[in-house]
């Protein structure tokens, strides 16, 4: 079967290089026991190493060629199940079972849509063990960004608040097929069974975060009007007039919480 050109539509950049996708199957370092899902599988060079690995993948692939690709892999490979689907719209929690209830999701993402895959796959954390994802290198730094930095935002927020991070190892363009214009790295994400600040009610965690960072030159007594006024975020014990990218992520929590008991 001929392989189809990427796409530049889908975000397509084909990782090639054997040695950083060795270094990802050994950080992943797959179990039979386990319910893998590789988002993004493209033409295979994650998902027949992690196959030959004996563990059970789901992959969750956009492209019409590519998946009758994969299908070509079915015969050999009878734990491989694939979605012709669009990642951002997926229902993650269709793979949960009942013996093995949380996942591993794994991929290179297309970095045209990685930041709004990312907040969507928040929504399935609890059901989640871990992410493993290559992305462009300036958003990992975001994710682990920390305060009074140019990088940290509501991605670093709200990222934080739901899973321990680490940036593991970088990738330079020459790895991927064609060559993106971006450096790479790959990075590893596990979802807290506990958070590690106390939030009463997440949405507004949320809310208050968007808010905040919406305009960021503007300080939270502008940023925040409509959520809490001055006198409100004094009583969080945060100075009204500092800007969100100040904030640490229990200052956040601090302020979500403030608005929680505001409400009738």
């Amino acid at each position: 079967m001929n392989l189809s050109p990427p796409r530049k539509r889908f975000g397509q950049h084909f990782l090639h290089d054997p040695q950083v996708i060795q270094a990802i199957i050994r950080i992943i370092a797959p179990q039979p026991d386990q319910i893998l899902v590789e988002i993004g599988p493209g033409r295979g060079a994650l998902t027949l190493p992690l196959l030959q690995q004996g563990c059970r993948l789901s992959v969750i692939e956009i492209d019409r060629e590519l998946v009758q690709l994969l299908e070509l892999q079915k015969p050999r490979y009878p734990l491989l199940q694939i979605y012709q689907a669009d990642a951002l719209t997926f229902d993650y929690g269709s793979l949960v079972q009942d013996s093995r209830p949380r996942l591993r999701i794994v991929g290179n993402l297309p970095y045209n849509i990685s930041t709004p895959l990312l907040f969507r796959l928040l929504r399935y954390a609890p059901f989640i063990q871990d992410l493993i994802f290559m992305l462009q290198k300036e958003v990992v730094a975001r994710m682990v960004a920390k305060p009074a930095t140019a990088e940290y935002g509501r991605l670093s927020v709200m990222l934080q608040y739901h899973c321990q991070m680490q940036n593991l190892f970088e990738v330079g363009p020459r790895a991927f097929s064609p060559p993106p214009k971006v450096e790479s790295s790959v990075v590893q994400l596990i979802p807290y069974l506990t958070p590690p600040v106390q939030v009463k009610n997440p949405q507004h965690l949320a809310q208050v975060v968007t808010a905040a960072f919406s305009q960021r030159r503007k300080t939270l007594r502008n940023a925040l009007k409509g959520l809490l006024d001055m006198v409100a975020i004094k009583e969080s014990g945060i100075d009204p007039q500092v800007r969100a990218e100040t904030l640490t992520l229990a200052e956040f929590a601090q302020l979500a919480n403030r608005l929680t008991n505001s409400m009738p």
